[in-house]
């Protein structure tokens, strides 16, 4: 499997962002260079916070039924309700799961803030079971730091 380059892609982000690209466009740029990695990164989805619900904005990989997720519910609820990142390792032994595909076995939810406002997270689904290591989480929390200020 390969290892996500953060500054790949925060590289690519800083470079739109000085063209003045749309919100819309940075956000789909992110989704579409992490999932461009390949294995694990089956589909990101770039959710952010509107009001007390989180509303998909952007994707790369299988498109998803769910565009809206109340804050709490799902992984990516309890996400943005605890304020802590999420590494599910086997969806399938989650009650907090809301599936996306039948074919996903993992999934990494990585917030992103900033200051203690969380304005949306990063989520990837993986086909394979528990393949975000500590090094592939920190590489995404990386993204999403980039994404806080650039939004």
């Amino acid at each position: 499997m390969t290892a996500l380059s953060a500054d790949h892609v925060v590289a690519a982000l800083r470079a739109a962002f000085a063209h003045e690209v749309k919100r819309s466009e940075l956000l789909q740029l992110a989704a579409t260079k992490i999932q461009a990695v390949g294995q694990p990164y089956t589909s990101v989805y770039l959710y952010m916070v509107e009001g007390d619900d989180l509303v998909l904005e952007a994707y790369a990989g299988r498109a998803t039924e769910l565009t809206r997720i109340p804050v709490g519910q799902g992984v990516c609820g309890t996400a943005a309700a605890t304020g802590i990142d999420q590494n599910i390792g086997d969806v399938s032994q989650s009650s907090e799961y809301l599936s996306c595909s039948t074919e996903t076995a993992s999934e990494l939810v990585v917030l992103i803030r900033r200051g203690k406002t969380i304005l949306g997270q990063i989520d990837i689904d993986s086909d394979y079971p528990d393949p975000f290591t500590a090094d592939e989480e920190a590489a995404v929390r990386r993204v999403a730091d980039a994404l806080a200020v650039l939004l």
